[in-house]
């Protein structure tokens, strides 16, 4: 099976390359990006990047994962990173997503999130799909509302990030909730 290659009004989620090697460095090294997700370690190295890019195709080929670099459609440039984490045997997967701070607040993140979401119901038939967040970042919690997830709960000081414990705030959406809000649209 190939790696998907995503479309959206103003988004392209595409198989990550080397080439964004660089960007992912600079984007995702960012101790405002690593601060608001919760596997991106801060500092973020080159060989960080190397190591991730290079493991996201046996990953997918192996039903592990879908990992996927979000480019602006329009000029190619990368902005960000989204992927669903696949658990084959309940049929379900764990959304994570992140953006460089100078793409915050554009909607990219919905609209990303939306489309890959779209994509693990459709193409790859999953039951539920969640997502979890730091409880210190509300953004995230706003674009799980936005693409029809809901409230499923709070773990308090469920991990801990630079000596500080943080609740996360956990998000769901089932299949069948997904078709139903497409159809009434």
């Amino acid at each position: 099976m190939e790696m998907p290659e995503l479309h959206t009004g103003r988004l392209v989620l595409r198989a990550y390359t080397p080439a964004d090697t660089e960007n992912l460095v600079r984007l995702a090294g960012t101790r405002e990006v690593a601060a608001t997700t919760l596997r991106i370690p801060h500092p973020y190295r080159e060989q960080d990047a190397i190591e991730f890019i290079a493991a996201c195709r046996p990953d997918f080929d192996l039903g592990r994962s879908v990992r996927l670099a979000i480019t602006l459609r329009q000029s190619g440039e990368f902005c960000g990173g989204i992927g669903l984490h696949l658990i084959a045997e309940h049929h379900r997967a764990e959304l994570g997503y992140w953006l460089g701070v100078a793409y915050w607040s554009k909607g990219y993140a919905t609209e990303a999130a939306k489309e890959i979401v779209r994509y693990g119901f459709e193409t790859l038939n999953l039951k539920r799909i969640y997502a979890s967040y730091v409880s210190g970042n509300p953004a995230s919690g706003r674009v799980l509302e936005k693409i029809g997830m809901r409230y499923e709960g709070l773990s308090p000081s469920h991990i801990c990030k630079w000596g500080v414990f943080h609740d996360l705030v956990y998000y769901g959406i089932l299949a069948e909730d997904f078709r139903a809000t497409r159809h009434s649209m």
